[in-house]
């Protein structure tokens, strides 16, 4: 099964200022690439052939860096939030208005992280036809340690749970998640509407319709300046 994936790369980055004043964040370098190439690489890796990229912030520099895919053997459409809306639309907004260039499984992963051992498989998660995403979750960061959602044993993600793990951003969807009755943002968001995923996530998990499972591998949320500078530095201290 060939799917396509969203990567979101609209965000400001108001954390990684002033860094991102001038550059988007997904542009940052990475071990000598912007961050957002170690993305593509995985997902032309891994047989995935068509990438959709929301931007907003500087948007007009990410598809002057990464053209058409044609490097990678990917085929790059963008969805541009900031030349049709003035602004990102959050995550579930920008998924909503990307929806009319993806099929009816995909990939979402946020441009701003580093997991440069993924492989995305496309028989991960979504095993029962009720299931309308599969999460990827990690151990808390020290950022985050009241983590954000539980897991049951039988893989169903839970809005809360006496162990509570990191949503790693990586996620296998389906776009019925992001249909009524369980989104009311129509596909293609004409009028620009902005909504946060959580609170998505969270109606659906609350139905018991979110899988999950724990990713042990190397996983950097590339948040702050000083993550970058420790994730440059480790390549430095390797060569």
């Amino acid at each position: 099964m060939t799917l396509s994936a969203l990567i979101l790369a609209a965000g400001r980055g108001e954390r990684m200022r002033p860094l991102t004043d001038r550059t988007p964040k997904p542009l940052l370098p990475v071990q000598g690439k912007p961050l957002i190439e170690w993305h593509l690489e995985a997902l032309a890796r891994d047989g995935v052939r068509h990438v959709v990229i929301n931007t907003a912030w500087l948007e007009e520099q990410i598809p002057a860096a990464l053209g058409d895919g044609t490097r990678w053997g990917l085929r790059i459409d963008y969805s541009m939030e900031g030349r049709d809306h003035g602004g990102a639309l959050e995550t579930a907004g920008g998924i909503a208005k990307a929806l009319p260039l993806l099929g009816d499984t995909f990939w979402v992963l946020a441009g701003d992280v580093f997991v440069p051992r993924f492989v995305f498989d496309p028989a991960a998660g979504l095993a029962q036809k009720s299931t309308l995403a599969h999460l990827l979750l990690v151990p808390n960061p020290p950022h985050n340690l009241k983590g954000d959602f539980g897991l049951a044993p039988d893989a169903i993600v839970l809005n809360q749970a006496a162990q509570q793990y990191t949503y790693s951003t990586i996620g296998l969807y389906r776009r019925a998640l992001f249909e009524a009755p369980w989104c009311d943002i129509p596909a293609g968001n004409p009028e620009g509407i902005a909504a946060p995923l959580a609170p998505l996530l969270r109606k659906a998990m609350s139905a018991g319709r979110i899988s999950g499972e724990i990713y042990a591998g190397s996983w950097t949320d590339v948040g702050t300046p000083e993550r970058l500078t420790a994730l440059n530095q480790h390549r430095s201290e390797q060569e």
